[in-house]
C-alpha cells in the first residue's frame, strides 16, 4: 500500500472489538512517532500508554465525564496513549516569544500522525482525542508542573460500522500557486 492510499485508508474510529493490541505493535507505533521531525530536534514528546483496563477505566471516569462525556467511547478501545509534553523546553520558549507559534504542538501533532499511521499499517484503528479534562489528566498522572497532556490516541481493532466517511474539500478549493486568488 502506498502512503497516499494508506492515508486515505485511515479514519477516527469510536467502536472496537475486545482485543487487546500486541505491545510489540504499540511500541513500534511509538517508535513511528519517536522518529518524526520535531523543531531543533528536542523531540517535546512523552508517551504514557494505558493498556491494563482497570486503569485505562479509572483513568477514563476521572478525564472523560461531565462536559467530556462524549470521549468517554475510548474505555473501549484495547489502549489510549496519552500524550505528554515538555513545553518548557528553550526552543519551545523562544519560538513562541519570536514566531507566536507553540512549536511543540506541531511537533507533537506530526510525531501523533506518525503513530496514527503506523497503527492503520498494522490494522489497528485510532481516534485522535482532544476533548478531554487534561487537568485531571495531569493530576491522574502526577505530572510535574512543567509537564502538559496535550492529547489521547485510542488504539484499537475495528468494530464494524466503526467508522464515516467524511467529505473532504477539493484540491481546487484549497490549493493557490503563487498568489492569492481572492478564495481564501
Amino acid at each position: 500500500m502506498s502512503l497516499l492510499e494508506l492515508i486515505k485508508a485511515r479514519k477516527s474510529v469510536r467502536k472496537y472489538i475486545d482485543k487487546p493490541i500486541p505491545r510489540e505493535d504499540i511500541l513500534k507505533c511509538i517508535e513511528a512517532a519517536r522518529l518524526a521531525p520535531s523543531a531543533e530536534n528536542v523531540q517535546p514528546w512523552r508517551f504514557i500508554v494505558l493498556d491494563d483496563p482497570d486503569i485505562k477505566e479509572q483513568f477514563v471516569k476521572e478525564t472523560c465525564s461531565g462536559i467530556y462525556r462524549p470521549s468517554s467511547f475510548i474505555k473501549n478501545a484495547a489502549a489510549i496513549v496519552v500524550i505528554v509534553a515538555r513545553p518548557d523546553l528553550l526552543a519551545n520558549f523562544i519560538g513562541s516569544g519570536i514566531q507566536g507559534t507553540n512549536y511543540y504542538l506541531i511537533d507533537i501533532g506530526i510525531a501523533g500522525e506518525h503513530l496514527v499511521l503506523q497503527a492503520q499499517e498494522l490494522g489497528i484503528g485510532t481516534c485522535w482525542i482532544g476533548w478531554f479534562n487534561a487537568k485531571k489528566a495531569k493530576k491522574f498522572f502526577k505530572l510535574s508542573p512543567r509537564r502538559k497532556v496535550v492529547s489521547l490516541i485510542a488504539m484499537g481493532y475495528p468494530a464494524s460500522g466503526a467508522t464515516k466517511n467524511k467529505k473532504r474539500l477539493p484540491l481546487e478549493e484549497i490549493v493557490f500557486f503563487n498568489r492569492d486568488t481572492g478564495r481564501i
